[in-house]
């Protein structure tokens, strides 16, 4: 609730919902993860995030507003996970297959399997599934803020220490930005949602791109 670019973004409502019951909604139609739990902040600025994840239904957990990696080791301890996937919550029409297809190409041997290095698909539709034992191990070697507050970028900064899986788009969709991260996007993000004539859960990442023209005149 407390982003400087634009605060509250996730509880903004389109349509009278907010865009995390969007998000929601949509991983709910993952068919390749066992449960959803929203980790946000123990600030109080955060309050109405629990707030809504108790009215909706869906777990949710609070830890350090500024080390997000802490916050995330905590959830992995707290619920024992294995695997997590993790969704950013600037993504509230992120496609629900990408998310399956993540997991599909996760094995054995991965640490993380990702759609973002390098990115082929539009910001607000990246996908990171993430191994929990590998990420408990690294976590303590976490020093610099970058890595404590963008979670996975240690993987990336040390890529030859991992085993890394990225999937790519046939078509390179990443000058496209799906995500909410500042007022222009809230604008466009609202236009293709308020387009659609069907329940927003039935459109796709190719749905979301005929959209996309509405909002020719918002600039990524």
């Amino acid at each position: 609730m407390s982003s400087q670019r634009l605060p509250a973004k996730v509880l903004t409502k389109i349509n009278e919902k907010p865009l995390l019951q969007y998000l929601v909604e949509r991983l709910e139609n993952c068919s390749s993860i066992n449960e959803i739990i929203i980790a946000t902040s123990d600030a109080k600025s955060d309050d109405p995030i629990a707030s809504f994840c108790d009215g909706y239904g869906v777990r949710c957990f609070r830890g350090s507003l500024k080390n997000v990696a802490k916050r995330f080791y905590m959830v992995l301890e707290e619920f024992n996970l294995d695997v997590f996937v993790r969704i950013c919550g600037d993504s509230p029409i992120i496609d629900p297959k990408l998310i399956d297809k993540g997991v599909e190409l996760f094995d054995d041997s991965s640490d993380l399997v990702t759609n973002i290095w390098p990115r082929s698909y539009p910001l607000g539709q990246s996908v990171e599934v993430v191994r929990a034992t590998t990420f408990k191990k690294i976590f303590k070697k976490m020093t610099k803020m970058d890595h404590l507050e963008h979670v996975t970028k240690y993987y990336y900064d040390h890529s030859d220490k991992f085993k890394i899986m990225n999937f790519s788009n046939e078509t390179n969709l990443s000058k496209y930005c799906l995500a909410v991260d500042k007022p222009e996007d809230l604008k466009r993000v609202k236009k293709i949602i308020l387009s659609m004539t069907k329940p927003q859960t039935q459109y796709n990442l190719d749905d979301l791109i005929e959209l996309y023209p509405l909002t020719k005149k918002l600039v990524c």
